[in-house]
């Protein structure tokens, strides 16, 4: 087995990690359910069941996948309390919330540019 040896500075290769880390994190996070599990927690504490609530349509399998990615980017905090049965809360960390302003920002955007966008794909469909 032949390895390639990466040819190039040290700073090259930290900026190749942090490319490939940012494409697996857009990845992860950019789908509608992550996106809509962040906006649901918000600043706020939930249960998984109230959780699910909040987000219509999820899939209790879909909420676990998705939380457990978040989870194991940084971007979400599980605590489990040692009750019987055991109660699990979901809370954003800083990360998380630092994301969810990110994504407020872009939602902003498109309110903004929204009539902007519809002209241009009305223009494209002809």
């Amino acid at each position: 087995m032949v390895t390639k040896q990466f040819k190039g500075s040290p700073a090259d290769a930290d900026l190749r990690r942090a490319d490939s880390l940012a494409r697996e994190i857009f990845s992860d996070v950019a789908n509608k359910w992550a996106l809509l599990i962040i906006e649901a927690l918000g600043e706020r504490t939930l249960r998984f069941s109230e959780l699910r609530d909040e987000v219509e349509g999820i899939s209790h399998k879909m909420l676990t996948q998705n939380l457990r990615t978040l989870e194991r980017n940084g971007l979400v905090e599980r605590t489990v309390h040692p009750t019987v049965p055991p109660r699990v809360e979901y809370t954003l960390t800083e990360p998380g919330q630092a994301l969810r302003e990110t994504v407020h920002t872009m939602c902003d955007w498109t309110h903004r540019y929204l009539g902007h966008i519809e002209e241009s794909r009305r223009r494209f469909a002809t």
